[in-house]
Parts: structure tokens; sequence; C-alpha cells
């Protein structure tokens, strides 16, 4: 299922419930990474000074990629009240 986010926060929510989907802690997501638990929380948090290659691991250690496309019309309240 395709899901939408326009801001970190956003996509810290997708990454976190992919996590959860998959079964997996902070600190075991962390460990299939090589990075502390605090990373992967501040991950999830969408906080603005993780790195792109951090990034990129999560999304493939989840099994998720990134898709870039043009925005659709929906409104951001509208994608939020998705989360």
């Amino acid at each position: 299922m395709d899901q939408i986010a326009r801001n970190e926060k956003q996509l810290g929510a997708i990454l976190r419930r992919a996590r959860k989907q998959a079964d997996l802690t902070q600190t075991e997501l962390g460990q299939k990474l090589h990075l502390r638990q605090g990373t992967v929380s501040r991950l999830e948090a969408g906080e603005p000074a993780v790195q792109l290659n951090t990034l990129m691991a999560a999304l493939a250690a989840l099994n998720l990629e990134l898709v870039v496309r043009s925005r659709t019309t929906t409104e951001a309240a509208d994608i939020e009240s998705i989360f």
C-alpha cells in the first residue's frame, strides 16, 4: 500500500509502523543497521538531522523503497488524518 509523506514526521511515522509490522523493536532494527536505538528513535521521530544513507538503510531493512513523484492535490491536513 502506498503511503504519502511530505515531511520528516510523516516519514518517521511510516517507518515506525513498518518496524512494528515487522515485529522489530527499535533496538533490533538498530542492530540490523549497526545503529544505536537512539538513532532509530530519532529517525522515527522525524528529526531532520538524520543522514540520507541512514534513512535509505532503514527503508531497505524494512523492505520499503522511496518513490519520488509529482505531488498530488491532497492537502497536508488530509494526509495527517491518515496517521
